[in-house]
């Protein structure tokens, strides 16, 4: 395997004879050239919105990247509008993707991949940082960062998108904490994670202050911005382009457009390509990514495509008027000295504007720990047991004492403390907190045969096991330390925690801060009684 993999690095290399793309300070540069370098993006995907990575109804995707005819057909087009770089919202890291990273590395153009697809993603309805997710970002890390033509990877788009789930941002942060380290342990080249948001007025600043604040292990390493306030002949200051440039002209990452081109009224005029590769926009901005390639429903597309040809439309051609005239001035790495070099302060938690406490975090996605805990485990959930009857389940055991038998899996970001299984399946789940419960109530492991009794291993014997326990404690308070493992391992890897709503409540009372979820609770939790 050893040969196989490092013949197809090889391989990898040969095909993506291009110059990588690295950031030092708050802007991007050519590895090898030393020359800045400004984004010119199209967002390619079909079959999936830029925020569709929110949905977990397991969706089937397109992999744009692992077709190479449709490469070769679509690439002509994107070079005729200058494109050096394409954003993808989700690949399948199973197939070989070895063709299009070629062709596309052969026509100078660079890739930004999201991390997550429709069916495992972080949920801002219910968020959570799964061994199932991580298991997920690492699998595209590993497929893609071996193309020089592969400029970064996004941990997220648009997740928390107005005041009321920012406590999705903390799982967020998570993942680009677990998604860098990972990329560190494996000694991969320089390559960034960033965060993708929307453009909400209410959490906009906070947003961006709570990725880039405290430890720089987990702050984002770029910051991408969906903004379609520029609709039609508008200007730097109608669109507000200006009050943007002014926030982020002394954030210390690369930022740029993740996504624009407001599509009302349509045809787009694509003015804002003059302002944004200008002089009042290029000291702060490195470009940005043009919403998208292909016309759908949503009516953003710049092509069609029928019988299998392409046929542009309107909105193509003037953005290739405007994009033609698009000359930035950078420069060289060389004489590049940051002076806006410090993070920024971590937002404030308020019930109003934001949720999510910048520290501590959740936990890191560690499959090991959750093999370890279910070994020495008395109560478990049946392994027939249908997965639609965890919420009743759940609900009941953490409904009872105030939550306290789920402790060990609380999820909330804002009241704390977090569980450290928290992170694990679902099953694993409900059977740390089943086996809580049915330690403390006589027969408690029963649930009409929804859980069973086995015997525990008091002393579990695989390699790290002792520490892992004893660092996350009786209760599963506790801190562990140490780097991801999220191979799945024994971890149950494949349960639904990421790829349906988490049917764990977040807590919202007692202690937790669990409000009057209790009352819920018990009512929804009356069928469970007499189980």
């Amino acid at each position: 395997m050893r040969g196989i993999f490092a013949a197809a690095t090889l391989l990898a290399g040969v095909q993506a004879a291009i110059d990588p793309i690295v950031i030092k300070g708050s802007k991007f540069f050519h590895k090898n050239s030393g020359e800045q370098f400004f984004m010119k993006g199209i967002a390619y995907q079909q079959e999936i919105n830029s925020n569709s990575s929110q949905t977990s109804d397991g969706t089937d995707i397109t992999d744009p990247l692992a077709d190479a005819s449709n490469c070769k057909r679509d690439i002509e087009f994107l070079k005729r509008l200058k494109t050096n770089t394409i954003r993808v919202y989700a690949i399948d890291p199973e197939k070989d993707h070895s063709d299009c990273m070629s062709q596309l590395a052969d026509a100078g153009i660079y890739v930004v991949a999201d991390l997550s697809e429709p069916g495992l993603s972080i949920n801002r309805n219910d968020p959570g940082w799964t061994v199932a997710l991580y298991n997920r970002y690492t699998a595209v890390v590993d497929e893609m960062v071996k193309f020089d033509n592969t400029m970064g990877f996004f941990a997220g788009n648009e997740v928390s998108n107005q005041p009321n789930n920012t406590v999705a941002s903390a799982f967020v942060k998570a993942a680009v904490r677990d998604t860098k380290a990972y990329i560190k342990s494996k000694n991969y080249r320089e390559i960034g994670v960033g965060y993708a948001t929307n453009d909400d007025a209410d959490i906009r600043e906070a947003m961006a202050d709570y990725f880039n604040c405290g430890d720089s292990e987990a702050a984002i390493d770029f910051w991408g911005y969906n903004i379609y306030s520029w609709c039609g002949d508008s200007s730097f200051k109608e669109s507000g382009f200006d009050v943007q440039t002014e926030n982020f002209k002394n954030y210390n990452v690369p930022v740029f457009f993740a996504e624009y081109g407001c599509n009302t009224p349509r045809p787009r005029l694509f003015t804002e390509v003059g302002a944004l590769y200008g002089d009042e926009m290029t000291d702060v901005w490195s470009g940005g990514i043009v919403y998208m390639y292909f016309e759908e429903e949503n009516k953003f597309g710049l092509a069609s495509i029928k019988d299998g040809k392409v046929e542009t439309n309107k909105d193509f051609e003037n953005l290739s008027k405007e994009i033609a005239k698009a000359t930035p001035t950078g420069v060289k790495m060389s004489a590049y000295n940051p002076t806006n070099t410090a993070a920024a302060s971590c937002p404030k938690v308020t019930a109003a504007s934001w949720e999510a406490e910048s520290d501590p975090l959740p936990p890191t996605a560690n499959a090991n720990l959750c093999s370890c805990m279910m070994e020495t485990l008395s109560c478990t959930v049946a392994d027939d047991t249908d997965e639609d009857d965890y919420k009743d389940m759940f609900d009941f055991i953490c409904g009872e004492k105030e939550g306290e038998y789920c402790a060990g899996i609380n999820k909330n970001a804002t009241s704390g403390p977090y569980g450290v299984y928290g992170m694990c399946s679902d099953k694993q789940q409900l059977s740390f907190a089943a086996n809580a419960y049915a330690k403390d109530v006589r027969g408690g492991c029963d649930f009409k045969g929804k859980a069973e009794t086995q015997s525990p291993v008091a002393e579990p014997t695989a390699s790290g096991c002792a520490a892992l326990l004893k660092d996350a404690g009786p209760e599963g308070t506790g801190t562990v330390s140490g780097p991801a493992k999220g191979d799945g391992s024994g971890s149950d890897a494949s349960g639904t925690s990421a790829a349906a709503p988490l049917s764990m409540p977040s807590f919202n009372f007692g202690v937790f801060g669990l409000g009057l979820y209790v009352v819920g609770a018990a009512a929804s939790g009356m069928a469970m009684v007499l189980l």
